[in-house]
């Protein structure tokens, strides 16, 4: 058996989309989207005001990949190689074949279908790939954008987890969504 530190990152391709490891030369395209407060608003960390920090996050995507519990892929555009977004999986329970999702995109980029191309693109790999049975999702009830997402991807919200996360300064509730492997999509 190939451990998975061993192996290439796996590269994902779509009708108009890359999703591939995000590296340190990929940390001033990632600092431009994260800084925007906009795009930060629910994201639980205020908006990067310094390179470093855009750095620190791409640190953190390789810590969760090296420990086997998450992946998080780099969006760009076909033929067009800076990162616009990125998306994919954390708190991955291998013993319970389950992960969160997440994601998100430059502001640019919204409402044009994106992220639901990379959604799938992600959730295809992790019920084949990865073996996951139950894909969920962890959604402030104020970003309405991100719960429409997952919805039109078939996720169920199950239910309301009150107080559930304290992140940049505040508690939040957080609706509780899920996918299953078998669920009929």
């Amino acid at each position: 058996m190939i451990h998975r530190h061993e192996k290439e990152f796996p590269v994902l391709e779509t009708k108009r989309l890359v999703l591939r490891e995000i590296t340190t030369d990929d940390a001033h395209d990632i600092f431009k989207y994260l800084s925007d407060k906009e795009v930060m608003k629910y994201y639980g960390l205020l908006p990067f005001r310094t390179n470093q920090e855009a750095i620190n996050e791409i640190e953190w995507y390789k810590k969760i990949y090296d420990a086997k519990t998450g992946i998080r892929w780099g969006i760009t555009m076909k033929n067009i190689d800076a990162v616009i977004g990125s998306c994919g999986f954390l708190n991955w329970s291998q013993e319970h074949f389950r992960t969160e999702i997440g994601a998100e995109l430059s502001k640019a980029y919204w409402r044009k279908g994106i992220m639901s191309e990379a959604f799938q693109a992600i959730i295809r790999y992790g019920f084949n790939q990865m073996e996951l049975m139950r894909i969920q999702g962890l959604i402030e009830p104020p970003n309405t954008s991100s719960q429409k997402l997952a919805e039109k991807n078939g996720f169920i919200r199950e239910g309301l987890l009150r107080k559930y996360e304290y992140a940049a300064g505040k508690f939040d509730d957080l609706y509780m969504y899920s996918l299953l492997k078998d669920d009929d999509l």
